[in-house]
C-alpha cells in the first residue's frame, strides 16, 4: 500500500462506524497504551509531519493521524508480505526483500508506527527491516514498537485499532506465520544501534512498548 493522499477513500471502517452497527468483531479488547500519547506528542511537535504505518490499513487509525493529527500517512504493509513470502515459500528471502522494500528516502518520515511486527521476523529480517526504518526516519524522529514478553497461545497477528491516544483495540486476524523468539530489551536496542530508548513500559498483557527517538 503506497502513500495515502486521498484519506477520504481509507475512511470506510470510521464512516460504518459512526453510521450505525458494524460487521466487524464488537468485543474486541481495549488495552491501555502508555508509549503512543507520547509519540503523538512527538509527531505534533512537528510542522505537517510525515509518519510511516507498517500496515495493515485501519480506516479509523487514518483518519486519527491524518485528520486529528495532519500527518502525510505512507501505509506499508508489511504483515502482508510477511504472508505472501510464506505462502509462496521464499521465506528465506524477505530479508532481502526488505532492504528494498521502501520507497521513502533518507530521512524522510518524522515517526514510524512498527506495531509488533519485529516478533514474527527471524533476526536476518528483522536488522533488515531496522536498518530500513533507521535510514527513513529524520534526526529527532520517533519510532513505536511493540514486543511480545511471553509466548502466545495461537499464531494470529494483531490489529492495533486506536481508540484514543490511552486506548487500543486488539483485534486478531490470520497469520500464515507465528511469532519467533521473544527479544530481549538488550536484543531490541542492538537491533535499532543508531536510536535510543525514549521510555518503556512493561504492560499487563505481556506486552512491551518502547519509544525510540533518531539522535540530531
Amino acid at each position: 500500500m503506497g502513500l495515502l493522499d486521498r484519506l477520504a477513500s481509507r475512511k470506510s471502517e470510521a464512516d460504518v462506524r459512526a453510521q450505525g452497527p458494524s460487521s466487524a468483531p464488537v468485543d474486541d479488547p481495549v488495552f491501555a497504551t502508555k508509549a503512543l500519547h507520547k509519540f503523538v506528542s512527538c509527531l505534533t511537535a512537528r510542522e505537517l509531519p510525515v509518519l510511516l504505518d507498517l500496515g495493515p490499513v485501519v480506516g479509523s487509525n487514518v483518519a486519527f493521524f491524518g485528520e486529528q493529527i495532519g500527518c502525510k500517512i505512507f501505509v506499508e504493509d508489511i504483515f502482508a508480505d510477511v504472508d505472501h513470502h510464506v505462502r509462496e515459500g521464499r521465506l528465506g528471502q524477505l530479508a532481502e526483500f526488505l532492504k528494498t522494500r521502501f520507497p521513502q528516502a533518507d530521512g524522510e518520515v518524522d515517526g514510524v508506527l512498527c506495531w509488533d511486527l519485529i516478533d514474527y521476523l527471524d533476526r536476518p529480517a528483522a536488522q533488515a527491516l531496522a536498518h530500513q526504518l533507521m535510514r527513513v526516519l529524520r534526526p529527532d524522529g520517533a519510532l513505536l514498537g511493540f514486543f511480545g514478553t511471553a509466548q502466545p497461545q495461537d499464531t494470529r497477528y494483531t490489529k492495533f485499532i486506536i481508540v484514543d491516544d490511552v486506548n487500543l483495540k486488539h483485534r486478531a486476524y490470520p497469520a500464515m506465520r507465528g511469532r519467533q523468539s521473544i527479544l530481549l530489551n538488550r536484543d531490541i536496542i542492538k537491533l535499532f544501534s543508531s536510536l535510543h530508548v525514549t521510555d518503556s513500559f512493561l504492560l499487563k498483557n505481556n506486552q512491551r512498548e518502547i519509544l525510540f527517538r533518531k539522535s540530531v
